[in-house]
């Protein structure tokens, strides 16, 4: 099977617009995710809706596909993006990745590739054990509960599971939590298949669009990783982030 690298970048923010092309120590966001997803992918795309991104991505010879402006979520923006990239290199799976994330782990990316080489696997992402110095807490990150199997049962941005009989600051001497690293893998079909699907009732609510997958039927496999750094959502983020590398 063959892995292609999507990484959805938009131009608009609500909460830090161009947050693609801010500058980290002398590169470009999206070349610093780029260049480490190319570490763990052979063949990576940003797929945007911005000519200023395209325009970034060819200055350091990064592939990139202009893509609709009216895509909700980033996996109907890597579809879209994936039928265009098919035609250049044809491929069966296709690995989403956050476009603020330039900390990102190339191994971790390797581990969630090779997810796809086990049987009946269509969706996958990734998860993380929370530490034992980090607080529980709602709202805080999402949440997901696993089977046997190392497969979602649900996710959520509440701590699940609740611990009934302990307060909760006694709950991680009682049970695993994970927390859940916003990077998906889908062979081709199961991408088709979710983009036709209509918004859950789950999905909605909690706001978290791979429940609609499982509202309807699906698995979704799981791999545990150490921790895959940290999104920049916010300037403070960037300011850590920036930190990181000048030590």
């Amino acid at each position: 099977m063959k892995a292609v690298g999507i990484i959805p970048a938009r131009y608009g923010s609500t909460r830090f617009e161009g947050k693609p092309l801010v500058d980290i120590c002398g590169k470009s966001m999206i070349r610093r995710v780029y260049e480490q997803a190319s570490q763990a992918i052979d063949v990576v795309y940003v797929a945007t809706d911005d000519q200023r991104i395209v325009d970034e991505v060819l200055s350091f010879n990064g592939k990139v596909v202009m893509t609709s402006i009216d895509h909700e979520t980033g996996s109907n923006r890597c579809l879209e993006a994936s039928k265009m990239i098919q035609k250049e290199f044809d491929h069966d799976i296709i690995i989403n990745i956050q476009g603020d994330e330039p900390l990102l782990e190339p191994e971790n990316l390797k581990t969630l590739v090779g997810l796809f080489q086990e049987i009946d696997v269509d969706f996958a992402t990734l998860i993380r054990r929370m530490h034992s110095d980090e607080p529980l807490k709602s709202g805080n990150g999402v949440y997901v509960t696993m089977n046997e199997r190392n497969e979602a049962m649900y996710f959520s941005r509440s701590v699940i599971p609740f611990i009934r009989d302990f307060a909760q600051e006694d709950w991680e001497a009682q049970h695993r939590y994970y927390k859940h690293i916003g990077v998906y893998g889908y062979t081709t079909t199961a991408l088709e298949r979710f983009s036709s699907m209509s918004k859950s009732n789950l999905e909605i609510a909690e706001n978290l669009e791979q429940l609609r997958w499982i509202e309807n039927g699906g698995k979704i496999k799981l791999a545990e990783v150490e921790d895959n750094g940290m999104a920049v959502d916010t300037r403070e983020d960037l300011e850590k982030v920036i930190k990181h590398f000048t030590g």
